[in-house]
């Protein structure tokens, strides 16, 4: 993987979580609309054994940030989980998004064939290149792909294009 290749999935990580903030920022226009407290959105869950809204949002924001920092041979910040509302999750958001704008393509340089060191499996290390493609990039949309199915199953009006987001297209004629 080339240092633009991992810079595109820590952009593309960047969109996502500015599209997953404006899921939720979605789902407090349905509580208004409904007259609940959008709170409570923050422990649905899709299935028993399966972490509840909060923590996907978590583990999304948790596994772009990681991701971008190894990546680029640093150190990835720590937050701890304590957010117990729609504000506080959306704050963790906007932090872990305004982390990822610090990056610069010139970050990833040798990112492909860094070592990184797992965390959660002691002694085992992955190439960035595995690590963008096994790794990184399904855990993150694991995560994001559960919290957009949570909103979706609880009545927050979200479709495919909130999912993909804002695209850049042009007329063919004008360029």
């Amino acid at each position: 993987m080339s240092s633009p290749a991992a810079f595109a999935a820590v952009t593309q990580c960047k969109k996502m979580l500015t599209n997953l903030d404006h899921w939720i920022e979605k789902s407090v226009a349905l509580a208004q609309k409904k007259s609940f407290e959008p709170n409570v959105l923050l422990s649905a869950r899709l299935a028993p054994d399966q972490y509840p809204l909060v923590r996907q949002v978590q583990s999304a924001c948790d596994s772009a940030k990681a991701g971008a920092a190894r990546l680029a041979g640093k150190e990835p910040p720590k937050h701890p989980d304590t957010e117990t509302t729609v504000d506080e999750l959306r704050a963790r958001l906007r932090t872990v998004i305004a982390y990822l704008e610090t990056f610069k393509a010139e970050d990833f340089a040798g990112a492909a064939e860094r070592r990184i060191d797992l965390p959660f499996m002691e002694g085992k290390a992955i190439l960035g290149h595995d690590y963008v493609v096994e790794l990184m990039m399904p855990n993150f949309y694991f995560h994001l792909t559960h919290a957009y199915a949570i909103l979706r199953h609880n009545g927050v009006d979200v479709g495919k294009m909130d999912f993909i987001g804002s695209i850049n297209v042009f007329d063919r004629a004008t360029k």
